[in-house]
């Protein structure tokens, strides 16, 4: 096999973005054989700007049992993405899932399993793990130069969003249709970040607020508070509300701190740690010393592309992959501990009750509402992925 026959499920936002990068060969070793939509305008979008070789399916079911592909990628709404990864997983094709891994853990996990059984490669679309800020923060952390994390702080408000992009689709901001508001949808990228980077936390006391600033039936607006293992603590600020909004994600180690602002990382090194300084000081008032570090990095941010290129290359001869499918869940566990805190007014631990919180989902999605205030528009989300995007 010299390309990876690719099929795309769900052409809107961001399943068009990625169809424009694979008619463009952005990433050669994926050929575009077929795209799927419910929706008749974007099947005729296809039609149009798509080469003719391109089969268009009317469902993601169809793209399936057609057996065109060698592989799929998932850009439906998000309570479909594990149906249709386990759909593709047992008709022999390799998955990829945009973010999220899903609505629920419950749900995600039932995937990972499929996954498990397969012998063909499942990844996630993480693309701002590609992100050279982001792979510098994580080599930092994890090399132990710096010592334990004490605190983290990541405040992402440049998510702004208008009602007009609520009111695009049917199913947007909605229990029933989307799961979630900010953090299932702009933030899976910041929660697998943090994740990624800093270990997930064990407790987690959040107040969503649910249509604070838009007409929606979902969170717009979040304040999250984080206990990890080792006692660090931390605050997830986010909302799609604020103009300009912040993007400031720091993490305080023991020798030093982290942070990263306006695409732009800086790390600033005491010279011994924090904590041996604290109990052999004499002084009561004056600060460990230390100094500004130059950081390098490669410069690369190859972004969706990136991903794709991976993923391809994982296929054809076994490279690593950008983010592995099993590690969806992460994420999407710190975003359910935050939906569920709210909802029950208290702290939670994690892993989540994944029973609780899906009687609680559930309990939201039978008073879902139709929207009445819907007109059609697709996006396009060139640029709308920067640093925390």
């Amino acid at each position: 096999m010299e390309k990876v026959r690719l099929g795309i499920i769900g052409v809107g936002n961001m399943g068009s973005g990625h169809a424009k990068n694979l008619t463009e060969g952005k990433a050669p070793e994926l050929e575009l054989v077929a795209v799927a939509d419910l929706r008749e305008s974007r099947r005729e979008w296809a039609r149009q700007n798509l080469p003719e070789t391109v089969r268009i399916f009317e469902d993601g079911d169809s793209l399936i049992e057609a057996h065109c592909c060698d592989a799929v990628l998932v850009a439906t709404p998000h309570y479909d993405h594990p149906r249709f990864v386990i759909k593709a997983l047992e008709h022999g094709m390799h998955a990829m899932s945009e973010k999220p891994a899903g609505v629920y853990t419950k749900q995600v996990r039932e995937m990972n399993e499929a996954a498990e059984k397969s012998d063909k490669v499942f990844a996630m679309m993480f693309n701002q793990r590609t992100n050279h800020v982001y792979r510098k923060m994580k080599e930092l952390v994890e090399s132990g130069a710096y010592g334990s994390i004490k605190r983290v702080n990541w405040i992402v408000t440049d998510w702004y969003r208008s009602q007009a992009y609520y009111n695009s689709g049917g199913w947007r901001a909605t229990w029933a249709g989307e799961g979630g508001g900010v953090l299932l949808n702009q933030c899976p990228h910041n929660l697998d970040l943090l994740q990624w980077i800093c270990g997930l936390p064990v407790k987690v006391q959040a107040f969503c607020h649910n249509g604070k600033w838009h007409d929606i039936e979902v969170e717009d607006d979040v304040t999250a508070y984080l206990e990890f293992a080792n006692g660090a603590t931390g605050v997830f600020v986010t909302t799609t509300a604020d103009a300009p909004g912040t993007n400031r994600f720091e993490i305080t180690l023991e020798r030093g701190k982290l942070v990263c602002e306006n695409e732009q990382l800086s790390l600033y090194e005491l010279e011994e740690s924090e904590r041996t300084y604290c109990f052999t000081t004499k002084e009561g008032f004056e600060k460990p010393a230390g100094h500004f570090v130059t950081l390098e990095t490669d410069g690369e941010n190859p972004q969706h592309v990136g991903v794709l290129r991976a993923f391809a290359a994982n296929i054809l001869r076994g490279e690593p992959l950008v983010a592995k499918g099993c590690e969806g869940i992460n994420g999407l566990m710190l975003s359910n501990a935050m939906h569920l805190s709210s909802w029950l007014g208290r702290a939670v631990t994690l892993p989540v009750d994944e029973e609780l919180f899906l009687a609680k989902l559930n309990e939201l999605r039978e008073a879902s509402t139709e929207k009445k205030a819907v007109q059609e528009v697709t996006f396009d989300t060139e640029g709308s992925y920067g640093t925390g995007k």
